[in-house]
């Protein structure tokens, strides 16, 4: 699988991926449980964010879950005991699942329909599949700033480079049905933060989005995308969505789909 993970494999990113998984828990899992017994197959573990969430809400169902990371793949072991964790390429997994669950995976890929369409051979028919996504087109916050937008900006061209897309979440739709899923169904599940909701403001505004934008920094400016003074200035604006009178807004899309039993859609 060529990919590049735009955010990287440092201490700071799995904090953050453990900050987002935590604080998007309830928005982005509710209406997932697995029967149990039931094969779940997570593709895309990275750091075990998601499998904890997983894990509480279908604790008897039989999850597996895989990342081409050694790395990601230990901080997972230790964070959830008892999950079968495995080494694994996305376009090297065989076997039969009931379930898949596949979150923040997609956006990283050159060729996330190859993906689903290889994903589908995995599922029993009658199997299901579950996509989550985010969108960063889909971020609106006050106060306004160019210098934030242009920021984020750098982002979605820094993971367009790597050979991902950050604005996936809007295509999640026509990616599995040309996939040949059946049934497929996407809903939004939105983030709104101000003052009012302190713990979003903390654990989305700040240490997921902008902890997301920030650390792309050095390679922004090292690629000439923005200068080190523009660049600490769009940072400073979006820090400033956190204050007294910010608001922050982005969409996630959360897709499910199955494979029909004669495999087609």
């Amino acid at each position: 699988m060529d990919t590049t993970y735009v955010h990287g494999y440092a201490a700071p990113e799995a904090r953050r991926l453990g900050d987002q998984a935590d604080t998007l828990a309830d928005l982005l899992h509710a209406g997932t449980a697995y029967p149990a017994g039931s094969r779940v197959l997570e593709v895309g573990c990275g750091v075990g964010a998601q499998t904890v969430h997983l894990v509480a809400r279908s604790p008897d169902a039989r999850l597996t879950a895989v990342d081409v990371s050694a790395d990601s793949l230990e901080q997972a072991r230790q964070r959830v005991p008892g999950v079968d964790f495995r080494r694994a390429d996305l376009f090297d997994l065989d076997g039969e699942w009931d379930h898949l669950f596949v979150c923040f995976v997609l956006e990283h890929l050159p060729e996330p329909g190859k993906a689903l369409v290889h994903l589908k051979t995995l599922l029993r028919p009658g199997g299901t599949i579950t996509v989550i996504e985010g969108d960063h087109g889909s971020a609106f916050y006050h106060p306004r700033s160019d210098h934030a937008q242009a920021a984020i900006d750098c982002l979605v061209r820094l993971q367009a480079d790597a050979g991902g897309d950050g604005l996936i979440g809007r295509r999640l739709y026509p990616l599995l049905v040309e996939a040949g899923f059946a049934g497929a169904k996407v809903e939004p599940r939105t983030v709104y933060a101000d003052a009012s909701r302190p713990d979003l403001v903390a654990g989305f505004t700040r240490d997921t989005f902008t902890a997301m934008v920030e650390g792309v920094g050095e390679t922004a400016v090292a690629e000439g995308l923005v200068d080190e003074a523009g660049w600490a200035r769009g940072i400073h604006d979006l820090y400033r969505t956190t204050r007294e009178y910010g608001t922050f807004h982005y969409t996630f899309f959360k897709a499910t789909a199955l494979r029909t039993p004669g495999g087609a859609s």
